[in-house]
């Protein structure tokens, strides 16, 4: 894991490939309660069953929207940003979902530092990342995730 302190330490690993999270499993327990906290019932994600026998991957899949929803979670695993006021999830750019996750897959994300930025004393960062799925070819999904860090000055 990565240790990163103020805006210099951070440009030090620009273009640069930060880090590996560890693997991830998604449960049907993990979906269900998606489900429920965004009121997305859709069957191929909640409907087991019908799932396994109607749908086109043999099982229920996870939403796309909660594999995105673990990249702060997964990306405290790679990086430690310490010495903070405050950090802010500012955007997504470019995100293109490439592959459903099935249940009981297992993920995990890939961080690279794309660009960095001080912007009077605070730092934006623009992570490319990627999600990736246990013995797939293909990740979940792509993109650039973007943060603002707010590091206390000395």
């Amino acid at each position: 894991m990565q240790i990163i302190t103020s805006h210099a330490e951070f440009e030090q690993h620009l273009g640069k490939e930060l880090g590996v999270s560890s693997w991830h499993t998604i449960t049907q327990e993990q979906i269900n309660k998606f489900a429920d906290a965004t009121l997305d019932y859709q069957w191929i994600h909640t409907d087991e069953e019908k799932a396994k026998n109607e749908g086109p991957f043999g099982s229920t899949i996870a939403h796309g929207y909660l594999t995105l929803s673990l990249i702060p979670y997964l990306w405290k695993e790679i990086v430690d940003i310490q010495k903070l006021k405050m950090e802010i999830n500012y955007g997504i750019e470019s995100l293109r979902f490439a592959q459903p996750v099935l249940v009981n897959a297992k993920i995990r994300l890939k961080a690279k530092l794309a660009s960095i930025v001080n912007l009077r004393g605070v730092t934006k960062v623009h992570m490319a990342i990627e999600m990736e799925i246990e013995d797939q070819k293909k990740p979940a999904f792509t993109g650039e995730v973007v943060f603002l860090y707010h590091f206390i000055t000395p």
